[in-house]
């Protein structure tokens, strides 16, 4: 018998479709308020029962459980969990990617628009009782984007650009598989020259040896003069000191950040005062859309069907 101690903070039909789905095994429902906080209701006895956990526990809590086989995250990144010794000798690790495709989207073609439309600038005017009038604009009929990273979240953003109107080239390690919504793909090793081509270049990679500080000065400076640039994926994609160079120097028409390196983005970084980089402090994903949550929560919930019944789980990433 199998105890699950599952910190989804569930409906009540959910959490009846729970314990159907886990019927003769004990399952402990241990719901977290937010998804974001740091902390478990879990009790340490909790813990040292578990044999599956549904949901981002404490790394520090998981010392406490000896007899973990599976964690199934409400997350879509696992680094903190893929530290030596943080999960028991076998455990299995599996990540919630294809959850957060279209908060994390909308959130990346909101940022564009506001860009492109210089929305931030009259914000600041706004505030300064300026009437003001910054010129021209860009639409994205006609445009050709450059998405590094075409798995949910690449691909779910490409079917919102492509609605408008919107060229897509894709790139990731197998340029062989197709993904929903891309015009072209190519190996990631193709990006130089693929940079000066496009008009906006987004980035929705995870954290690698490869990806990290992917796009620095030199690769800033091959983008067009007026591109945007936007990250929802991992900040230490970008160097963000570079971009701040860049930027100042009046190359790029602008950058959208969900996330940053160093994270959060400290009060000293050059980047707060460029009026053409729009941050945002990592609230693409998480449960800031409301739907997001259930689309999680169902991963889950299949993802426990499945081993349950001995069936080999998605998104293994140990």
């Amino acid at each position: 018998m199998e105890t699950i101690l599952n910190l989804f903070r569930l409906t009540e039909e959910e959490q009846a479709a729970f314990q159907a789905a886990a019927a003769g095994h004990e399952i402990l429902f241990r719901p977290v308020a937010r998804m974001q906080q740091k902390t478990s209701p879990a009790s340490a006895a909790d813990y040292a029962a578990a044999t599956v956990i549904l949901g981002c526990p404490p790394v520090a809590d998981l010392a406490g459980a000896p007899h973990l086989k599976w964690l199934q995250t409400w997350s879509a990144g696992v680094d903190a969990y893929l530290a030596p010794g943080v999960l028991p000798e076998g455990a299995m690790l599996t990540s919630a990617v294809g959850g957060y495709g279209p908060s994390v989207s909308e959130h990346l073609l909101a940022m564009l628009l506001a860009l492109w439309k210089k929305l931030p600038q009259y914000r600041d005017a706004q505030n300064d009782c300026r009437w003001t009038d910054f010129g021209e604009v860009k639409s994205p009929a006609g445009s050709t984007v450059l998405i590094a990273g075409t798995g949910d979240l690449g691909s779910s953003f490409a079917k919102l650009m492509k609605a408008l109107g919107t060229h897509t080239i894709g790139l990731r390690r197998d340029a062989a598989r197709a993904a929903e919504g891309i015009d072209e793909m190519y190996a990631l090793d193709q990006l130089d020259g693929l940079l000066p081509q496009a008009d906006v270049v987004v980035l929705t990679l995870p954290r690698s040896p490869e990806t990290d500080g992917l796009i620095d000065e030199a690769r800033l400076r091959r983008m067009k003069a007026d591109a945007v640039l936007l990250n929802g994926g991992r900040g230490t994609a970008v160097d963000c000191a570079a971009l701040a160079r860049v930027l100042r120097s009046g190359h790029l028409w602008g950058a959208g950040l969900d996330v940053t390196d160093p994270e959060p983005l400290p009060a000293y970084h050059p980047l707060w005062r460029e009026e053409r980089c729009l941050i945002t402090p990592h609230v693409a994903g998480g449960e800031h859309l409301p739907a997001t949550r259930g689309r999680l929560a169902q991963i889950a919930l299949d993802q426990l069907r499945r081993y349950l019944a001995g069936e080999p789980l998605k998104n293994r990433m140990k």
